[in-house]
């Protein structure tokens, strides 16, 4: 009796060991988890907060032109890299107007503030050497950059400028601030040629102290010749005295 005990127990043991191996084999391993997306970036507060940006927004705002920057910004593995004047460089455009343009030219223009990619600073060394880059706008709406010791310039074909600051660069977005509206050739032709700079004001000559007769060659002669008539009066004046001396002589001999 004791050894069906033991075989059953046994037997026991063994049904539950193999059990457990073959729950351990089959548990799946847990999945590691997903590393966190980018946040999502609002533009419309960006730019409320920073610049002031706000002729820039609100040109945005009224073409939706924001729409197609924030689609493109938060729903594309690209991102996208924004140029944005402040208010002052809207201000200080004169000519060319943006008042004459269509509401397609418009859009456009506003397209062409941005690079369907996200570019942080150090890659536009890279960039400058790939120029003309395309922009948002699409066709013949391109920009080019050059790269100056750091200094990186931006050339729309009318304005020629530099980024001054970075206002914000996390992937998927980057905005840059330009100093200059960036005006296409697309919209309005090739930019007049620059005035050539002043000539330089050539400096007025010292006035000097001593009179210009001084330098002159009637200066010394005149005193000579001032000193010579008195000396040759004096001489005049004795002769004229001396022979009236010897005609008074002269008669009075006659008288004795």
């Amino acid at each position: 009796m004791a050894f069906p005990k033991i075989l059953i127990v046994t037997t026991l043991l063994a049904l539950s060991l193999t059990s457990i191996n073959a729950a351990t084999i089959l548990s799946p391993t847990p999945a590691p988890a997903p590393a966190p997306g980018p946040g999502f970036v609002n533009l419309t507060d960006l730019f409320t907060v920073a610049g002031p940006f706000h002729t820039f927004l609100q040109l945005l705002q009224q073409t939706k032109v924001i729409e197609t920057f924030q689609n493109q910004a938060n729903n594309t593995d690209q991102g996208i890299t924004i140029f944005v004047p402040k208010d002052n460089a809207f201000a200080s455009l004169k000519k060319p107007s943006l008042k004459n343009l269509t509401s397609d030219q418009l859009k456009s223009l506003l397209l062409f503030h941005a690079i369907p990619k996200y570019y942080k600073l150090s890659e536009f060394t890279t960039l400058s050497s790939s120029s003309p880059v395309s922009t948002i706008a699409g066709g013949q709406y391109t920009l080019n950059f050059t790269d100056n010791s750091g200094s990186i310039k931006v050339n729309s074909g009318w304005a020629n400028t530099k980024l001054s600051s970075s206002v914000y660069s996390t992937d998927p977005v980057a905005v840059y601030q330009v100093d200059k509206v960036l005006l296409p050739q697309v919209i309005f032709g090739v930019a007049p040629p620059q005035a050539p700079a002043p000539a330089p004001v050539p400096e007025a000559s010292p006035v000097s102290d001593i009179s210009p007769s001084s330098h002159g060659k009637g200066s010394s002669p005149k005193s000579s010749d001032s000193t010579g008539s008195s000396s040759s009066h004096r001489i005049s004046f004795g002769i004229v005295n001396w022979l009236a001396l010897v005609v008074a002589s002269a008669g009075l001999m006659v008288l004795f």
